[in-house]
């Protein structure tokens, strides 16, 4: 589905206005009535009660609804492709441009528009991208996508096929461009060895980058250096990748398919859902359909562990808490691939070891299809989602099209004349702008039974800070709001910027890190920053959800892990944070990576340890450092007899430890802690990723 200006009923391959003018013997001394049209067009495939495709309709026998509301259907076109066209496969390069726009779209370079296709040159084709996150999988999740993508080229792929290869690891990368040479294309994927899954073994520690040759590459330039760090340890630039993959099919006017091969993305607190949301709007515009397959395969939940894990402890073995754990796990890691595939018009592939029905899915929707445009009557550029309905005036016939699309918003009239409604309408958006790399973290600290302190904290790499011409300064707008589960806004803050600009173009080698926080009860939130910087007006934004627990429930009562690399002189007045302690600051290293000259700093409380009558708390705590499955280091323990804020029945811990003892790559830290009173325990981890000294920033 795709949005664009038409004139009349003529479609136009760029978006842009397009001026009407009316007919008339002396056309030039007419007067000329300019104006333009919305058109949506939707891809739709119509089926008859027994699955077959349904032929000879026309614009009299559409019914589209947007919203509601009943819109003019202005063309209708049947697309249907041969497995054996007369013409020869035309010479395409639509790809040849997106090896590293997934970095490029947070930088300052001014986004290439692919050129418009004419219609006729890849009429009666079939384009599908196999796309392979090796980021996400294990060798052998590799080679199983790898045979499967070789046995539909031998067997499935017809003369109507043409097919790219494109591999998501720390970057985009294409490995051959749309082709429908069989030997082109089995070259590309016997490219993918089975080496080429980088995921870690260890669940608890997945990230995008944890090889060795990863951990002690440099990168050849700031700009992608600061960029890839935000996103080591999340989704986003497997989600970008979808996205300007998207973005290069968008000129070609009719359906396209991706095959996503990826071992699931599990959410976390450091995804930007708004990343998610612009690539299943990119896809939906662009008439991209992203069929998904977990490459796992069809997988046994096993109550007393399989062979790749360890046995069930205690008592989850027995009362099925330990399986009920497995299972949300398997389906968190999978949700994202339903909502990509579904919200596209595409279908999700879990749970089976049958690779091949995925090709088959996808030549079967794209052999026979409806192109039907329409005009909206709803010409508010507001980012909304519009929820599309498409029927067919017939009895006994069904409809497979896309359930809507985002609105788009256009903020050229409130740019200069009104900057804070245009953060404002940014922070409101569903879609809204992520030209800026930004980075949002937060955690939570007990201040009394139902009263919680969390830390939110924004970062922006220097390098997508430009310094306008001759100016001392750079300026950067935040505004951010967290809402509860109902959407009701419980908090809010707003601040402009001004740093030092130094002697580049950018603050490039910098980190930009805004720190503030609220008060909030137990409840599940959800956090959402925009910023702005104000030399070239351009806008990112990250919304993240944001967890508060109920600590009465717990046994073991800690607060959120803070990693920190740096400390700073705090403000005289602490306020409710405890992440100012005697005139100093804690600096919450959001990006978790390290270089190796640098100190680690993790922080951390422990509340209402047990007691007993006329006795003192006894808590010994530890942390321990892990490089895959083996232990590497092991701080001395710290015991606590007494509380270190009365007030808040709460004992402090902050361990110091230099990072110049670990090799660079991935490491997982676990926090051991121990009640000895009471006899209980806690173990929470988290992951940083250490660095060679020379890729530290100055």
């Amino acid at each position: 589905m795709r949005a664009r200006r038409v004139a009349a009923a003529l479609l136009a391959a760029a978006i842009g206005v397009v001026p009407m003018r009316p007919a008339g013997r002396q056309a030039a001394q007419t007067p000329v009535f300019r104006s333009s049209r919305e058109l949506v067009s939707v891809d739709a495939i119509v089926r008859d009660r027994a699955g077959n495709v349904v032929r000879g309709l026309g614009p009299q026998d559409f019914e589209i609804r947007e919203d509601g509301r009943q819109q003019e259907v202005l063309t209708v076109s049947f697309q249907e492709i041969s497995d054996r066209p007369a013409s020869p496969a035309p010479a395409v390069d639509l790809l040849a441009d997106v090896r590293s726009k997934v970095l490029d779209t947070r930088s300052n370079a001014a986004p290439s528009t692919p050129a418009p296709l004419a219609p006729e040159t890849l009429a009666g084709r079939r384009l599908i991208v196999l796309v392979f996150d090796t980021a996400s999988m294990q060798p052998d999740d590799v080679q199983r996508a790898v045979d499967s993508a070789n046995k539909y080229v031998s067997d499935q792929m017809s003369e109507a096929d043409l097919v790219a290869v494109a591999t998501v690891g720390t970057m985009l990368d294409v490995l051959t461009d749309f082709t429908g040479d069989k030997e082109q294309v089995t070259g590309a994927l016997n490219h993918l060895a089975a080496t080429d899954g980088t995921a870690a073994a260890d669940a608890a520690a997945s990230t995008v980058a944890t090889d060795e040759t990863q951990a002690s590459a440099t990168a050849d330039d700031t700009t992608a250096t600061d960029a890839t760090e935000l996103d080591l340890f999340n989704n986003d630039i497997r989600l970008r990748a979808l996205k300007t993959l998207a973005d290069a099919l968008g000129p070609v006017e009719q359906k396209k398919s991706i095959i996503y091969f990826s071992t699931g993305m599990e959410r976390n607190g450091q995804d930007n859902q708004i990343e998610l949301r612009a690539a299943i709007n990119a896809a939906v515009r662009a008439n991209v359909s992203i069929y998904a397959v977990d490459t796992r395969g069809l997988q046994a939940v096993v109550p007393g562990g399989d062979a790749r894990q360890a046995s069930g402890t205690g008592v989850s073995l027995f009362n099925g808490k330990g399986v009920s754990n497995q299972f949300d796990k398997l389906a968190s890691s999978q949700d994202t691939l339903v909502s990509l595939s579904g919200d596209t018009g595409g279908q999700a592939f879990t749970d089976t070891n049958d690779f091949g029905e995925a090709f088959t899915r996808v030549q079967r929707d794209t052999s026979a299809y409806y192109l039907v445009g329409y005009s909206s009557t709803n010409p508010v550029k507001d980012g909304r989602f519009r929820r599309i309905q498409v029927r067919v005036k017939r009895d006994g016939v069904r409809v497979e099209a896309r359930a809507g699309y985002y609105a788009d918003r256009d903020f050229a009239h409130t740019a200069n004349s009104d900057r804070e409604t245009e953060l404002q309408e940014q922070l409101t958006a569903a879609v809204s702008s992520t030209d800026v790399p930004v980075m949002v973290g937060g955690g939570w600290f007990r201040l009394a039974a139902d009263r919680y302190y969390v830390p939110i904290s924004v970062a922006v790499p220097g390098s997508a800070v430009p310094v306008a011409a001759q100016a001392g300064k750079a300026s950067l707008d935040v505004l951010g709001a967290v809402r509860d589960e109902q959407g009701r806004p419980v908090g809010r803050f707003r601040q402009t910027l001004q740093l030092p600009a130094g002697p580049g173009a950018t603050l490039a080698g910098k980190q930009v890190l805004y720190q503030t926080g609220l008060t909030l009860p137990p409840g599940r939130f959800s956090a959402k920053v925009v910023v702005r910087e104000n030399a070239t007006g351009k806008i990112g934004s990250f919304e993240a959800p944001l967890v508060v627990p109920d600590l009465k429930r717990s046994t073991m009562k800690v607060s959120s892990v803070v990693l920190s690399t740096q400390l700073q002189p705090a403000p005289s007045t602490r306020g409710d944070n405890p992440l100012v302690r005697e005139g100093v600051q804690l600096l919450p290293n959001l990006t978790r990576v390290v270089a190796r000259d640098q100190k680690l700093y993790f922080y951390y409380e422990v509340y209402d340890p047990s007691v007993l009558p006329g006795a003192a708390p006894d808590l010994q705590t530890s942390l321990a450092f892990y490089r895959k499955k083996v232990k590497v280091f092991e701080t001395p323990a710290v015991t606590r007899t007494q509380l270190d804020a009365p007030d808040r029945h709460a004992a402090l811990f902050q361990f110091e430890v230099p990072a110049e003892q670990f090799t660079p790559g991935l490491y997982t830290c676990q926090i051991n802690i121990i009640d000895e009173v009471a006899g209980h325990f806690a173990f929470p981890r988290l992951a940083f990723f250490v660095r060679p000294p020379a890729e530290r920033e100055p």
